[in-house]
């Protein structure tokens, strides 16, 4: 269907219980596809698949915690027992941490951080490549920072974070490019009013700024338009 040109596909959303991940997912079921909703609040992903719903579309939530040590076999398990093949991978769950100077950053949170923006995501790719080689079309998009490109000053463990997930998925798309229909994506979603953005910067007025909801158009759009792998952009101001 021209409407539903991801009709027949599914998707996985982590983070999704709120903003940019909310938002993609909505976007990405009201594009046809079902999408399965993950994140460690399962108030907003109830609230989320009731509006998915409600406007048409298909979702199955799968509240839980990236970080537990088997959180993520376990969901790729149940996945792959329903479907044949995942299609769409957003990679979107992600902490800030505190900022401030890299002498400062306390080695327990960095390494809570770590564990979800980075070894979580590695093993969301390890989990999910075998459903991703059975995809017709299987993508994967990356959402980062523009501090992961270019550090600056206070955001180092945050920045450190996304810029080793870079590389950690540029090296997947790489890997992968010649065996399996699958590209790779890497998403800058720029200034956009979430609750991430709000703790980073208290003072601003979001309705200044991008709204989860145009975020998560564009990132859908990329993903229906296709993209070559490795690809690289950023969607705000």
């Amino acid at each position: 269907m021209i409407d539903k040109p991801l009709s027949g596909q599914t998707a996985l959303v982590t983070g999704a219980s709120r903003g940019i991940g909310a938002a993609t997912a909505e976007a990405l079921a009201a594009l046809g596809a079902h999408v399965v909703l993950t994140a460690r609040t399962s108030g907003g992903l109830e609230e989320l698949e009731e509006r998915i719903h409600d406007a048409g579309g298909s979702a199955t939530i799968a509240p839980m915690d990236l970080t537990e040590s088997d959180s993520i076999a376990r969901l790729a398990t149940a996945i792959g027992s329903r479907w044949d093949a995942l299609d769409i991978l957003v990679l979107n769950a992600a902490m800030l941490g505190e900022l401030g100077p890299v002498s400062s950053i306390d080695g327990k949170q960095f390494n809570r951080l770590l564990t979800l923006n980075l070894l979580a995501n590695q093993a969301l790719i390890a989990n999910f490549d075998p459903l991703l080689r059975k995809s017709e079309r299987g993508r994967v998009v990356a959402l980062t920072s523009s501090v992961g490109a270019k550090p600056r000053a206070y955001w180092g463990a945050y920045g450190a974070s996304k810029a080793a997930l870079e590389t950690l998925v540029l090296a997947y798309a790489d890997e992968v490019e010649q065996l399996a229909p699958i590209r790779v994506a890497i998403v800058d979603p720029g200034a956009t009013a979430t609750a991430m953005r709000h703790n980073a910067y208290p003072g601003e007025d979001p309705a200044t700024i991008q709204q989860p909801a145009e975020a998560g158009a564009a990132i859908a759009k990329l993903i229906t338009d296709d993209f070559e792998t490795g690809h690289r952009t950023r969607i705000g101001g």
